[in-house]
């Protein structure tokens, strides 16, 4: 099975610290864009695909955040971090009817 990394950016991205570690994704989503009818004019939520990926893993396939962490190469306190963004953008994008877009390329230094 294919196995995609996702790096969000290292020295030289205007940050502080050690250079961010990629993140191991066991899938890339083949659907980008979720959102309520009629979803013109609505606002968008951009999601990341580590955030995705930690979903469909703790939630969907009903993993521990540790197993999780150990597939996509991170520590549970990364996993932790991208479950509870990613849950904060799913309820926020069903309960005031947002569209919901997966990014398919890492943000670059702004």
């Amino acid at each position: 099975m294919p196995r995609w990394r996702w790096n969000r950016g290292g020295w030289g991205q205007g940050g502080r610290g050690r250079p961010a570690k990629p993140i191991m994704l066991g899938w890339m989503p083949s659907i980008v864009k979720f959102g309520p009818r009629p979803g013109p004019g609505a606002e968008i939520i951009y999601m990341e695909p580590p955030e995705l990926e930690v979903l469909r893993l703790v939630d969907l396939q009903g993993l521990t955040q540790e197993e999780a962490g150990e597939k996509m190469g991170v520590s549970r306190g990364t996993v932790w971090r991208l479950l509870e963004s990613a849950r904060k953008k799913v309820t926020d994008a069903l309960v005031n009817g947002k569209d919901i877009v997966i990014q398919t390329e890492p943000k670059t230094g702004d």
